[in-house]
């Protein structure tokens, strides 16, 4: 039975994916500390610290079914320690005198930290191949729409006219730069830790960098410099990073629903028959599953501060900031894949409405393409004039509501320098668009 919403039988895969839960679940978890004291092991046999036959042992006894998770906790209670009870179980399943050499010459943070380690490397991957799925979902779109016409908006007004394949364009290329920063940001964020109880790897002086050396191959992670045990930076620009990507999917989220509005409707997240927008409107078409990301990636935001006052540690161990990291470090990953299935949900089969995007475009009856007047105007009469004198014309056109050919004609500052041949060509809204196309095609072909 769920005790908090991401394990909630009715909303888990809302706010997470089974992936995702499956990685920081308690058996992987215990399967990550076993990974890590099985990959110790062999290290420390490989440097001639321990009989290879006890890190074989070890590693075919460090496996999460075998042990009883039940017991374990029950012991967690008692010695207020996460590893010692881990440490004790697989002893007591190891032959002879294997269990001896179990976790030698580290600490539980070494272990704790290297295992968040691996399942943070894990969730990168998840949110990586979901990641480059909505990229490339993102490009078809904008390929398909390269050439839709749609109103360009700043400040919630209609602006100049752009395509939809533009917009589309340019989330996929900040997903792209996301994709970037996780791939570039590795070697800063998946580095092992064994350093022992202050990091001078005073228990294993001679063959410490060694063990280290064996131990991060084994697991697949990068060396570290130095420990880590008070320098939590790595973790805060993986958490920081999750959430620039939530700030883009959350971007997206709100702008499908603001384009659903009834009176814009341009877009409309995907429906089928059945979906119920309202227990008590029936006719209700809402953007359920955007607004449900939107709050996501609002929550996700918020984690980079905590993970700041994380990095605050005293001395050469600080515990009460690794307790945070155990909660904010999963939760991240566990919201960022929620919100990123959901988002991909939305653009595979997202609704797009080309006629009213045109419908829009032609709503101000020629306003939207008062720079192109303007400047047409400027080569003749002076850049500065010209914006006053389309300035008067737009405002007359607003207030009599008309079209701003007609205001424009009524001008004769404009009627003596522009013919109505010239003003018509200027006022054709798919001759303004701009590098829009161009843009897109360069994001294309880059990919």
């Amino acid at each position: 039975m769920g005790s908090h919403i991401i394990d909630s039988v009715f909303f888990t895969d809302q706010y997470s994916t089974a992936a995702m839960r499956q990685t920081f679940n308690d058996d992987n978890l215990l399967q990550k500390w076993l990974d890590v004291e099985a990959a110790l092991a062999r290290a420390e046999a490989k440097s001639g610290m321990i009989p290879q036959s006890a890190a074989n042992e070890i590693s075919i006894k460090a496996k999460a079914y075998l042990l009883n998770k039940e017991a374990i906790a029950q012991e967690m209670k008692v010695t207020s320690h996460p590893i010692v009870p881990v440490i004790r179980a697989l002893e007591a399943i190891c032959d002879e005198e294997a269990g001896q050499y179990i976790h030698w010459g580290a600490t539980s943070q070494d272990i704790t930290d290297t295992a968040v380690i691996l399942q943070m490397k894990d969730a990168a991957e998840l949110i990586t191949t979901d990641l480059t799925e909505l990229e490339n979902v993102l490009l078809e779109l904008a390929g398909t729409h390269r050439d839709t016409i749609m109103p360009g908006r700043t400040h919630g007004q209609h602006a100049l006219p752009i395509t939809f394949g533009y917009k589309l364009a340019i989330w996929a290329d900040e997903i792209h730069r996301h994709l970037a920063r996780l791939q570039d940001s590795r070697p800063r964020i998946f580095m092992g830790q064994f350093a022992g109880a202050v990091g001078t790897l005073a228990s294993v002086p001679e063959h410490g960098l060694q063990i280290q050396q064996h131990l991060f191959n084994d697991l697949g992670l990068f060396p570290s410099v130095l420990p880590w045990h008070t320098a939590r930076d790595g973790i805060v620009e993986f958490i920081t990073v999750l959430a620039m990507i939530s700030a883009t999917l959350g971007k997206m989220a709100r702008e499908v629903i603001n384009l659903q509005r009834t009176e814009i409707a341009e877009l409309e997240e995907p429906f089928v028959m059945g979906k119920v927008g309202s227990s008590t409107m029936p006719h209700k078409r809402n953007p359920m599953i955007c607004e449900a990301v939107l709050g996501i990636t609002r929550i996700i935001r918020q984690q980079p501060p905590i993970a700041l006052e994380a990095m605050s540690h005293e001395h050469e161990r600080d515990w009460a900031m690794i307790h945070m990291e155990w909660v904010f470090v999963p939760e991240t990953c566990l919201l960022t894949s929620g919100a990123l299935a959901q988002m991909l949900h939305v653009f595979k089969d997202l609704i797009v409405y080309p006629d009213r995007m045109r419908e829009n475009v032609n709503m101000l009856h020629g306003l939207i393409l008062s720079e192109a007047i303007m400047l047409a105007l400027g080569l003749k009469i002076g850049r500065q004039h010209a914006h006053d004198v389309v300035y008067r014309a737009s405002m007359r056109a607003h207030e009599k509501r008309i079209s701003l050919k007609k205001a424009l004609m009524d001008e004769p500052a404009v009627s003596q320098q522009l013919t109505e041949r010239e003003i018509d060509d200027l006022l054709v809204p798919d001759a303004y668009t701009g590098l829009s196309g161009i843009y897109v095609d360069r994001v294309l072909n880059r990919k």
